[in-house]
């Protein structure tokens, strides 16, 4: 009886320290489902517009390894930001990380989105943070600067 008390002790404490943990990435874990979702989405109607065969398994494969890297990477920043950000003061550590990694699926998403359609155009949400305001550029096809100098 008395092992059983001190296991559900145990793991009553282990378990409100990871939900006090966890609590404030809820919403990054529901905005990391959507974008992947919506990267699957446009991903497949892109592969359609190539021709490819679409594999059920493949997709939810893919899909689930997105999700557990996904997991992986917010869960790194959330201990950074308990590491690094709250003892130095920087708060925000952790959101430009998980900013990168969002970017780089936004990117993707865009890429489908346009190639679904039948434009190809470069996508770089990152140049929201540079000086250059427009993010979309139509990609260059079949120039040859080689015949212009002749």
């Amino acid at each position: 009886m008395q092992q059983r008390n001190i296991l559900s002790g145990f793991l009553a404490t282990v378990l409100s320290q990871f939900y006090e943990f966890m609590l404030p990435l809820a919403g990054v874990f529901l905005a990391a489902v959507i974008l992947i979702l919506v990267d699957l989405r446009f991903g497949v109607a892109a592969a359609r517009k190539r021709g490819e065969t679409i594999r059920f398994s493949r997709a939810v494969r893919r899909t689930l390894n997105k999700m557990a890297d996904y997991l992986c990477w917010i869960l790194l920043a959330g201990v950074i930001g308990q590491t690094f950000g709250e003892p130095f003061g920087i708060p925000v550590l952790p959101l430009l990380i998980l900013l990168v990694i969002f970017g780089c699926e936004i990117n993707s998403c865009y890429a489908n989105y346009f190639e679904a359609r039948g434009k190809r155009m470069r996508v770089n949400i990152f140049k929201l943070f540079a000086k250059k305001a427009d993010i979309i550029e139509p990609e260059e096809v079949g120039t040859n600067d080689n015949n212009d100098k002749k």
